[in-house]
């Protein structure tokens, strides 16, 4: 297993094809799975790098719905990501596909909301379908993009809880 820590978000490969990341946020889980699962909350934090929008944020949140995810940057270049819903069973946890588009394989995303004395643990886990995978969605820099993504979101709840 091998670990980085980016400020206080912890990454790990616990298997082959899995990549694991875990950040403990000062907000009760009901509050973080809101900002998680509603369009009008996402487009706020999960942008990456700085120069990244979220124009199309669409999510069906129940077993066999859709999301797609389509980030813009100032240049124009665009990324998106779909997948389907597999499980939901808020707020503790939901399962869905993750889809690039092109040569990337489908990967599980299973997204684990725990709470202790008002602070919610949100623990992300990608299984991809290979080691090969695994380690070339590592190489996009996607650990930098969630801690910064992460970063954002503590922010968010902060005025999420004060407005």
């Amino acid at each position: 297993m091998t670990a980085t820590e980016s400020r206080t978000l912890i990454v790990t490969t616990p298997s082959d094809r899995e990549v694991v990341a875990t950040r403990v946020f000062d907000a009760p889980r009901e509050l973080v799975w809101k900002a998680y699962t509603e369009p009008e909350h996402l487009q706020q934090w999960m942008l990456g790098p700085a120069g990244w929008t979220m124009p199309v944020c669409e999510m069906d949140l129940r077993p066999g719905g859709a999301y797609r995810f389509v980030w813009r940057k100032e240049d124009g270049t665009e990324m998106t990501i779909t997948g389907t819903v597999r499980e939901v069973e808020a707020p503790e946890r939901m399962v869905s596909t993750e889809e690039w588009g092109g040569d990337w394989p489908e990967a599980l995303n299973t997204i684990e909301f725990t709470e202790e004395s008002g602070k919610t643990t949100l623990t992300v886990t990608v299984l991809y379908p290979t080691k090969d995978a695994r380690d070339a969605a590592v190489q996009t820099g996607m650990t930098d993009g969630m801690a910064t993504s992460f970063d954002l979101l503590e922010e968010h709840l902060r005025s999420m809880a004060s407005g």
